[in-house]
């Protein structure tokens, strides 16, 4: 239809190849072969130049319509980041400290693509990539469901750590066994870090009951800080506290609490332009 109306405009198939940059010889079968089509004449030529019949004024009313729809679906699908939604999901550790950054980053460069982000404890995360509501995600520890697909993107390292005034703070070392005769603060099962302590722990043959157990890792800091008990908690969510000796961290001899952050999707489900370019402004690769 482009050629069509080029000719119409040109009055000519040779101007018309000109403009398009194409050869004559297409211009003049694309011209036959709609004729050949609809059965009708287009053009009358007279004296070397093209007079469109009323057929040919017809499709040409058709053929402009054609080529703004054409035009306008090219522009609005090429222009994908003004149009996107993106639903991501992060588990707590990932969603306090990289998220945001990565969120920041990601609407600098594209400021009409809509992110929501869902914060949720990893079993969580993972029912929701399941169910098609985000696409995709970022979890810490092991990767449940044969429908996910994951791949490694960071390590993180998880510590024991106690308040200044705990009768543990005096503690330079401390044994695997130690670990079974002291009040725990934990996050709730289904958290990566709770799947990770647990796990760590059972390897051992250490057996714990948490004194609480709680959804909130920030509470859980105010709650050893104040000496209610001890945490295995990530490095990166108490380094302030450390630093500020706020928290004070024990080693265990034997024993490393270390684990990686996974990106996840569901297996079948395809990563849009917008999710490939999240990755690429992160430095990061898809899965």
């Amino acid at each position: 239809m482009k050629i069509f109306s080029e000719v119409c405009k040109r009055r000519s198939v040779t101007k018309a190849a000109e403009a398009l940059g194409i050869t004559q010889p297409a211009v003049s079968l694309c011209v036959k072969d709609l004729e050949r089509y609809y059965d009708v004449r287009l053009f009358d030529r007279i004296s070397h130049r093209l007079y469109l019949t009323a057929e040919g004024e017809k499709l040409l009313v058709y053929a402009h319509k054609i080529i703004a729809m054409f035009d306008e679906a090219e522009s609005e699908v090429k222009n994908w980041h003004r149009l996107e939604s993106l639903r991501v999901g992060s588990s707590v550790t990932i969603g306090t400290r990289l998220m945001p950054g990565y969120v920041k980053k990601f609407s600098a460069a594209y400021p009409g693509v809509h992110i929501s982000v869902t914060v949720d404890n990893s079993f969580e995360i993972e029912k929701k990539i399941i169910n098609n509501e985000l696409d995709f995600a970022m979890i810490e520890g092991t990767v449940h469901s044969v429908g996910i697909t994951a791949k490694k993107f960071k390590k993180d390292t998880l510590v024991l750590v106690c308040g200044p005034e705990s009768a543990w703070a005096c503690k330079t070392e401390l044994r695997p066994e130690d670990l079974g005769e002291m009040p725990f603060l934990l996050r709730e099962k289904g958290s990566g870090a709770r799947e990770l302590f647990d796990s760590t722990l059972f390897t051992h043959g250490i057996t714990v009951k948490p004194e609480w157990e709680s959804i909130s890792t920030e509470a859980i800091i105010s709650a050893v800080e104040s000496g209610a008990g001890c945490s295995v908690l990530p490095l990166g969510l108490v380094e302030r506290e450390l630093r500020q000796r706020r928290l004070l961290q024990i080693p265990i001899n034997g024993i490393c609490f270390e684990r990686y952050f996974y990106i996840i999707r569901h297996r079948d489900k395809h990563l849009s332009k917008a999710g490939i370019s999240f990755f690429k402004e992160n430095g990061l690769a898809p899965v």
